[in-house]
């Protein structure tokens, strides 16, 4: 069965110019790819080593602490509301792990590359999409229909496709598995109906979705019945139906890929729109042209063309808090199906400071007027916190919010090799299961891509670019202390990433002797790089003792969004978070006109 792709054309990518990168080597060999290059200019425009200097000390409305895809996506919205709107990134390009590079040549994603209902005409189930459509971008993306499976009893193609998902589930798990999954899509489809009645582009986190869910009229009463059961694990449903060991550990699988997490942890409402999105009539898979960082340029042009201003090379070292610590109001709201009470009780946030390229002069001060909002994780943000003069209920907040579970980290390796006599219908996606007995542990899960399958242009000619990762569960304790300098590290590092190696050689069997280039990300890695505590994938919330909270804090003016918030983990998840908090921020009117543009 050959594989097929098919061209969505949009906009070309642009060119390229000097930067650095998520991976670990020498300054000069990194180039920001593709699209990013606009973005290392806009920082170079600042001043002349690319550093935004104590003159970009500015007053704003709203500023964002991040650029990760929940990041833009919110300041893309604010800016398309009216807002003025700053985004202070700490690394020389936008993205935060959505972001690429480039060494000798080769274009590199830096993280996911698995898309679905991103390209198109039309609106979509998936927020990031009703994001764009929202600031009028797109992204070129070829379209595709299947990955394949490698694991220890073979390997099998997976379809982006209903009927021929559901017979892969036979093939493979035999009579029973097909019936089991054909009674969970019965137990689904209400569920995914009742989801795609509400779209992410109409929820906000006060009490003006009120307002925006009644233009769905008496149908969203559906919704309002399976919010329950979408807020619940994912488990919820299963248990209901599967028996079959096989599919079970299928399904265990799917969720881990998607949330770092089981089905007994991960929340229904994730499921429910990637199997309704990959599975329906029509569905694709989508790889955009250049790589994500087309879609992190697609959102940084709706920024920039609605007034919005990036900083890059901008390190946030402190959130800015003023006032009292007297109980200012008491707010209650409905949000996903649930009431939501809190005090706002800490004062307020009125803007951050920016650290300065050179240390013997004093840091930039940027003044929010009427917010800031981190999209650093939920640990990070506890960092940029003033820690002295807070009041007891804002240290039991801040000690709740650092104790929040997290996900293990990640090990990459990123390659450029010789394609020669490579086989021409070499599939750009592939998952590796070593052993179905425990999917968490670590190093037992392996993500590959190739898109020069689709996009030769990420590679010299006759070369090719592989990325290939293990995501959530890399321990992160093995690395701590470690000298990323030191022999024992880079060690440390080739031994980690030898399962990636066998992972590879079944894919690409002669892979090691093809490499011309050679990068490995480690914990570190992620934790220098992109700010993030532990190097962690993500939080893991699990939906069977509460769910991720939503974009307002207990400091009045603060608020967050990013996949510490609502709805979760993973790029359609982060993007989301954006949205909502984008329209809980803009006034209910503005979003409704917004909903009416976009036809919803």
């Amino acid at each position: 069965m050959q594989r097929k792709a098919t061209l969505v054309p949009c906009r070309p990518r642009l060119s390229n110019t000097a930067g650095r990168s998520l991976c670990e080597r020498k300054k000069s060999f990194f180039k920001p790819s593709c699209a990013t290059a606009t973005q290392h200019k806009a920082a170079e425009s600042a001043s002349g080593d690319g550093q935004e200097s104590p003159s970009a000390s500015h007053e704003t409305d709203f500023v964002v602490v991040g650029s990760g895809i929940g990041g833009l996506c919110c300041a893309a919205l604010l800016a398309r509301y009216g807002y003025r709107v700053t985004v202070c990134e700490s690394h020389y390009v936008l993205g935060g792990a959505a972001h690429g590079f480039e060494v000798k040549g080769h274009h590199f994603d830096a993280g996911p590359s698995f898309f679905a209902g991103l390209s198109g005409e039309g609106n979509s189930s998936n927020p990031l999409k009703q994001v764009l459509n929202a600031i009028e971008e797109k992204v070129e993306c070829v379209t595709y229909d299947r990955w394949v499976n490698h694991t220890p009893e073979g390997s099998f193609p997976v379809v982006c496709n209903g009927d021929r998902y559901a017979e892969m589930v036979r093939t493979q798990g035999g009579e029973a598995a097909l019936q089991q999954w054909r009674a969970l899509e019965d137990k689904m489809r209400p569920l995914q109906q009742g989801a795609a009645l509400f779209p992410a582009a109409a929820l906000r986190s006060d009490p003006g979705v009120v307002l925006s869910m009644l233009r769905f009229g008496p149908k969203l009463a559906l919704t309002g019945l399976q919010a329950p059961t979408l807020t619940a694990p994912f488990a919820k449903v299963v248990d209901q139906v599967v028996t079959d060991p096989w599919l079970r550990k299928f399904l265990d699988l799917e969720c881990f890929v998607l949330s770092g997490m089981l089905a007994k942890d991960t929340i229904c409402a994730e499921m429910a729109f990637m199997l309704m999105e990959r599975n329906r009539p029509g569905s694709t898979i989508d790889y955009p042209m250049g790589g994500t960082s087309s879609i992190v340029d697609a959102l940084r042009r709706g920024i920039e063309k609605n007034g919005g201003k990036i900083m890059l090379r901008s390190h946030v070292e402190e959130i800015l808090v003023e006032g009292d610590a007297a109980v200012d109001h008491f707010e209650a709201f409905f949000f996903l199906g649930r009431f939501l009470f809190f005090f706002v009780f800490c004062g307020q946030a009125v803007g951050v400071k920016v650290r300065a390229a050179n240390p013997k002069k004093p840091s930039a001060v940027i003044k929010a007027r009427k917010g800031v909002v981190t999209n650093a994780s939920v640990w990070d943000t506890q960092g940029l916190l003033p820690n002295q003069d807070i009041t007891p209920k804002q240290r039991d907040w801040s000690s709740e919010a650092k104790q929040t579970p997290q996900t293990g980290s990640f090990m990459h390796l990123h390659l450029g090799i010789d394609a020669t006599g490579l086989d021409p219908d070499l599939d750009c996606h592939h998952l590796v299961v070593n052993d179905w007995h425990d999917l968490e542990a670590s190093q037992n899960v392996c993500i590959i891509s190739i898109p020069t399958v689709f996009d030769k242009s990420l590679a010299p000619a006759g070369k090719a670019t592989i990325h290939a990762y293990v995501a959530a569960n890399e321990p992160y304790g093995i690395w701590e202390g470690l000298d990323r300098k030191s022999k024992e590290y880079k060690n440390l590092k080739e031994q980690r990433a030898e399962p990636l190696w066998k992972a590879l050689e079944r894919v690409i069997p002669d892979i090691r002797k093809r490499a011309e280039v050679t990068l490995i990300g480690s914990p570190l890695t992620h934790e220098f790089w992109l700010r993030r505590n532990k190097g962690t994938y993500g939080a893991a919330i699990s939906a069977r003792h509460g769910s991720f909270p939503g974009p307002q804090t207990p400091i009045k003016g603060l608020y967050r969004c990013g996949d510490s918030t609502q709805p979760g983990i993973g790029v359609p998840a982060a993007a989301a978070s954006g949205m909502i908090t984008a329209n809980t921020l803009a006034p209910i009117w503005s979003h409704l006109k917004m909903l009416d543009q976009l036809h919803m």
